[in-house]
Parts: C-alpha cells; sequence; structure tokens
C-alpha cells in the first residue's frame, strides 16, 4: 500500500502521518509500505527518518513537486494542503493556485499514472457561506461567501466529474472546526475557537471575538483523523450518490464550550472577555443545527458528546 499526504506538516497532516507511519498500520486491509509525505517543510523529527517515510518538500503548485510525489502511483491519497480563508482573502492569486489549480492537477497526475486511487480531499463548511438558513443537512445549496469556500465548491466539482470518469475515487468531508489547532498564523479565520480553548486550559485572560451565545460545529483532531482514515476505507455505495459528505460535528454554543472547560478545571473562565465581530460571528460564529444522516449512514462520527471533546482537546494540548 503506497500513501500520499499532501500538506503533511500542518495540524492535521502531521497527526494522519503519525498514525500511518506507526509499525503494523493497515489500511483497506493491506499494511502501509510506503507514505510519500509533501509540504513546502516537514519537520516532524518522529517522521523524517520513520521506515518507508519519503518527504518531498516544496510546494504542491509545483508541477515538479507534483510530478515527483505521483511517480510511484498512489493507492490512497490524502490531499489536505490549502491556503485557509483570511491568507486567500488576502491573497486570492495564491488561494487559486493552491487551493484549485495544484488541485486539478494532481488529479490529472494521477489519471496520468493508470491508477483509480483513492483520493480523500478536506472540503470545508465554508462552501455554505452566509447567512446560513436555520439547518444544514445535506440537500442544502452550496453559496459560499469567500473565496475560500468557492475554491473548495470549484475542487468538488472537478473530484466528483473525476470520479464519475474514473479516474479516481473521490471521498470529499466538509470539515467542521478541528481542535485545538496550534498557536500558528495559518490565516485561518475560524482559529478563534482554538484560540479560546488554549486560553482556557491554561488559564490565561483571553478577548473572545464572539458573543457566548454564538454557536459552533466542533471535532476534535482524534476524531477527525478517525474519519479521514474511515473515508479511505469506505465503499463508494453508503456515500447516498454522492462523493462530497458533511462531516458529524457536535454543536455548541460558546457558553456552554466555556462551562465545560469550568467544570473540569475551576477557574478556567476567570480571563476570558468578548468583543464580538459581526462580520467574524456571521461567517464563524452562527452555525445552526447540522443534520448529517449520509455520513452517519457511512459511519462517520463525532466525539460523542462535549465531555470527550474537551478531554481530547486538553490532552491534545499537553501533548
Amino acid at each position: 500500500m503506497k500513501v500520499l499526504i499532501t500538506g503533511a506538516d500542518g495540524y492535521i497532516g502531521r497527526a494522519l502521518a503519525r498514525r500511518l507511519a506507526a509499525p503494523g498500520t493497515l489500511l483497506q486491509g493491506r499494511p502501509v509500505e510506503r507514505l510519500v509525505l509533501s509540504d513546502l517543510a516537514l519537520g516532524d523529527p518522529l517522521l523524517r527518518d520513520a521506515p518507508g517515510v519519503t518527504a518531498v518538500p516544496g510546494s504542491i503548485a509545483d508541477s515538479r513537486v507534483i510530478d515527483l510525489v505521483t511517480r510511484d502511483a498512489p493507492d490512497v491519497v490524502f490531499h489536505l494542503v490549502s491556503v485557509p480563508s483570511g491568507q486567500t482573502e488576502a491573497d486570492p492569486d495564491l488561494g487559486l493556485q493552491v487551493n484549485v489549480q495544484a488541485t486539478l492537477a494532481l488529479a490529472r497526475a494521477l489519471r496520468r499514472s493508470g491508477q483509480a486511487a483513492t483520493f480523500v480531499f478536506t472540503s470545508s463548511i465554508a462552501v455554505y457561506g452566509t447567512p446560513l438558513p436555520e439547518r444544514i443537512d445535506d440537500d442544502t445549496p452550496l453559496a459560499p461567501a469567500l473565496s475560500y469556500g468557492a475554491h473548495k465548491q470549484m475542487a468538488e466539482i472537478f473530484l466528483a466529474d473525476a470520479t464519475r470518469r474514473g479516474h479516481l475515487q473521490a471521498r470529499m468531508l466538509r470539515l467542521p472546526g478541528v481542535v485545538a489547532r496550534p498557536p500558528t498564523p495559518t490565516g485561518a479565520l475560524s482559529a478563534f475557537s482554538s484560540e479560546l480553548m488554549r486560553a482556557l486550559v491554561a488559564h490565561r485572560p483571553y478577548v473572545c471575538p464572539v458573543s457566548p451565545q454564538a454557536t459552533l460545529w466542533l471535532l476534535s483532531l482524534q476524531a477527525c483523523i478517525d474519519n479521514l482514515l474511515h473515508a479511505a476505507q469506505c465503499p463508494a455505495q453508503p456515500f447516498g450518490g454522492t462523493t462530497a459528505l458533511n462531516l458529524p460535528a457536535q454543536h455548541v454554543s460558546v457558553a456552554r464550550l466555556v462551562d465545560a472547560f469550568e467544570t473540569v478545571s475551576p477557574g478556567a473562565s476567570a480571563g476570558i472577555s468578548y468583543q464580538p465581530q459581526a462580520g467574524l460571528e456571521a461567517q464563524f460564529g452562527r452555525l445552526p443545527p447540522l443534520f448529517t444522516a449520509r455520513a452517519d449512514a457511512a459511519g462517520f462520527r463525532h466525539d460523542g458528546n462535549l465531555a470527550t471533546l474537551v478531554q481530547r482537546v486538553r490532552a491534545g494540548l499537553a501533548e
């Protein structure tokens, strides 16, 4: 089994790569014999020297990099790399180049390899835009309000057509907020939820840019990796005739989230204050109830309850 991960040095990419590089790991019932990791740089010392791991540094928008990572015809591709929302708004050309053009180029290169690789693509809830309807389900129309969401929708359309033609087997997962991300300037406008959680765990002050009534869709990193691996092994039929799914997530208010951390660690919320930004809250803090019937039927799962999510976030930050 040959596996490729793009964006392998990111928050999700590192965790996925570590899981797949562990001795004895099976994917689609076969041992992972070669793991190719692609990103601008690869700084995880636990991965650089792991058996069977090949690092390919450079931009996935570079045709040379695409040639290198597809040379041995990977069986499974996890395409995680992207230019996030804030950075894409500031530099739309870079966003288009990486989020759309590189995705298309990677898919075409895989087609030339002659193997219909399983292609797990991380899309985003940003495809729904604003204002959001009163609920989101599998049939909610897409209406992205930012370039990042538009780019994800463009990639979804292309990958769905490539799947129809038999060039690859796309599994596209629209990720909710995956927490708690590290404190790096990723340009993700939704990163405030992770910043809030880090402050709660550390008992330090934090000015939250959304109100206590703001509502979020949350998934722990552990549950996210479980779902990505499940997508790579899930047959097409349970997807209900589509290649894109909304991942299950817990729908919680900021107030309830803060209370959950306070329950585990009294005093955690003492330094939390609020200065809501109307535009940010409208885009990322007014998420309606989420219904994921197709994903549920296909075996995708969130963390189960808020207490488990908080426990996993705290454990991840401790590491």
